[in-house]
Parts: structure tokens; sequence; C-alpha cells
């Protein structure tokens, strides 16, 4: 479970596409990454390139990346949203190294990682975190500047202006349910709150670090009279099903679920979707529903660390996520990529997949970084205390 947090998402050609996380590094290619055409000189610096075109195009990038022959990862799952055979299909493509840190971390934890293992050829190249955490690694200048080839489909909205970080891929807050083991199962939040359900519910992770969790209580919020000013009703919609013996306050995991321990799964449906064909190879039917009284959409960030041993690798694995190989390699793992709409337009999404994607009703919203951080600050403040 990665325990990311993030915002919600949902404005402008986002919705058509969502509808449709020993010695010191010099921060420099040591390889003839630079010059046109392929060619070049080791002086490029690739810490500092903001595009591939500035370091004297893609053929020197590769060149550049495939000389480091390494790149660090950290806090990625092999199933969450594909990232697996993502990480395959780079190494095999390029003939680079990929090593992944603290698979089943946190945000938080990559942005810590970046800060204590600077200057150590293990440090992070890459993070891939909530909204709030690329706000917050942002401003505190550990993002290195970079816009991949294709950043005019990225919309606006969701990438800062600079380079600095940019949204990756997304979802809807969803309800997942082991239809054999409750025999009714719910299609909107509200209908939880029903004693058929007692000890069935759980989410993933903790509502304070886990943004998917998180996530659920405002959907739950925007279900029970919230908004995304107020996620309060939400924390009181938990406390009562606490109260009621139905949300269990453990990590749901396909384990959980195959053990009958939590039938039913509030997380983002692409999670909940690698859960059923995990769960359908061991006979087992795990149904995936947006639930049609509340509407919430989230994405995730990628981002360059500013510090990274492998500056060349670094661009170049961000070129390889935003290609079309990439985009549709995360829709392979049931996620919404961010240049959906665009390859929708352009007839390079895969439309196989993409009609797989569980039906929506209603529209989500977009939610900006103060009802972020203030929704964020209740949760820290509320969630223990009310939910006992």
């Amino acid at each position: 479970m990665r325990r990311r947090m993030t915002v919600a998402v949902g404005v402008g050609v986002a919705i058509a596409a969502l509808t449709l996380t020993a010695c010191a590094s010099t921060n420099k290619s040591n390889s003839s990454g630079g010059g046109g055409n392929g060619g070049g000189s080791s002086s490029v610096d690739w810490s500092t390139q903001t595009s591939a075109a500035a370091g004297g195009g893609m053929a020197a990038l590769v060149k550049a990346a495939k000389a480091e022959g390494q790149l660090n990862v950290i806090t990625l799952p092999r199933d969450w949203a594909n990232y697996g055979q993502l990480m395959d299909d780079f190494t095999a493509k390029y003939g680079i190294k990929i090593t992944d840190a603290n698979p089943d971390g946190s945000s938080a934890e990559e942005l810590a990682a970046i800060k204590s293992l600077k200057s150590q050829p293990k440090a992070p190249d890459v993070v891939d975190v909530g909204q709030s955490y690329a706000f917050q690694g942002a401003a505190q200048g550990m993002f290195a500047p970079y816009k991949v080839a294709t950043w005019n489909d990225i919309p606006d909205s969701f990438k800062d202006a600079d380079g600095k970080w940019f949204n990756d891929y997304g979802g809807y807050m969803s309800i997942g349910c082991d239809t054999s083991k409750v025999k009714n199962c719910p299609t909107t939040i509200k209908a939880l709150d029903n004693p058929q359900y007692k000890k069935e519910l759980a989410l993933n992770g903790d509502p304070t670090e886990a943004n998917a969790a998180f996530s659920a209580v405002w959907t739950a919020a925007l279900a029970n009279g919230g908004s995304y000013d107020n996620i309060q009703p939400g924390i009181d919609f938990f406390a009562k099903l606490k109260s009621e013996g139905i949300y269990v306050p453990i990590q749901a995991s396909e384990q959980t679920i195959e053990s009958g321990e939590t039938p039913i799964v509030l997380d983002w449906d692409y999670l909940n979707a690698a859960k059923t064909a995990a769960l359908a190879a061991k006979g087992r039917t795990f149904s995936v529903t947006i639930p049609s009284d509340a509407t919430f959409a989230g994405y995730y960030s990628q981002a360059i660390s500013a510090y990274a041993p492998h500056p060349a690798a670094a661009r170049l694995w961000e070129e390889y996520l935003y290609s079309v190989q990439g985009q549709n390699g995360w829709r392979k793992g049931g996620a919404r990529p961010v240049e959906m709409d665009a390859m929708t337009k352009a007839g390079t999404i895969d439309q196989a997949l993409a009609a797989k994607l569980p039906k929506v009703t209603g529209t989500a919203q977009a939610v900006t970084a103060t009802q972020y951080t203030d929704a964020s600050n209740t949760i820290a403040q509320k969630w223990a205390s009310t939910v006992k």
C-alpha cells in the first residue's frame, strides 16, 4: 500500500479524460550525452536541462541515460497502476537497471529520502507523489524543472508551469465488493450505513497518512452534506460506522479480502480493479462501483529530484512515462493517464482498455490547494479523537 496524499481534480478537459504517486553525486551525466543528432560531448549537464531538446535531443538523452545505466525510483509497488510492467519494459527498452526503494512507503518518505540521501548514489532520481507533496517539494526547491516532449498534451491545470511537477495518472474513489461474501453490494456511500455490512468495510490505510483513505473520507463527506470546504461530515460518518461495527480499521489488501476480513473496500477504482483481476484468478468475484452519490477523483504527480544521481536516466524515465507506451501502460493498470483526452483525440489510447473503465455518474470538481490543506489539517486534528 502506497500511502500518498493527493488532491481531487475535475476541471475542463481533465473531466473528459476522467470520464472517458559513499561518494557524493555530481548531479551531472558522466557520459557523452550532449550534442545534436545523438552525438555530443560529456560536458552536457543533464541535471540542468529542462527538456530533451535543450540537451541535444532524444538521441542524446538516450545515449547519456544508457551510459549512466541506473535509475533510482522509490515507493512504486509493482501492482500499483501497472508499475511492475512499466519498470520492466523501460529496462528492456533501454538496458537501464531500476532500483525501487521502499515500495510500500509514503509520499512523505519520498521527500524525506530526497533530503536525507541527496549526496548519495542511492538517492531517488524521481518521485511519484500525491499533489500536496508535489506542491511542498516544489516550494522547497527539491525538484528540477523539466518538460517532457508531450508537455502540451498535459492540461495546464495538471502541471507546474515551470515543469517542477506534472500529474501522471488518476482515478475515482470506488466501492470494491466481494460478491461471494456480500449478498447485496452497496452502490452508494450512504448505503454503507447498514447493519448487514457489520465488520465488512475497510480503507486503504489510515486517513491521516494514506491518500486513498483520506480521499475515501472526503468522498463520504460529499455524500453526507459536506463539501470540498468541509470534510467534517465524512469524519462523522466514519465515526458512526465505527461505533456500529461496520468500519473495520485495518489495512485492506488482496489478502484481507481473500480471507474474508475486508469484503468491502473504499479505494481508487484502478486499485480495486487490480484486486478484481487478482482475485478472479483465484475464483473470486470482486466488483468495482463508482458511488452514485459522491464523485471524487484524484491524480498523482511525477517530479525529478534536483539532486538526482542519474539525471539523464531520470529525464528519460519521464519521457517514457509520458509516451504513448507509458500512458497506455498506466491505462492497462486501470488508471486514467493524464494525457488520455489528447490520446483519445489522436486515436492512440488503447480503446479496449478504455472501454473497461468503471461507469461514472456525476462530475468530479476541482479542489484548490487551500481546500486540500484545510481538509488534511482537519483530518489530522479530528480523526483519531472522533473515530474511536
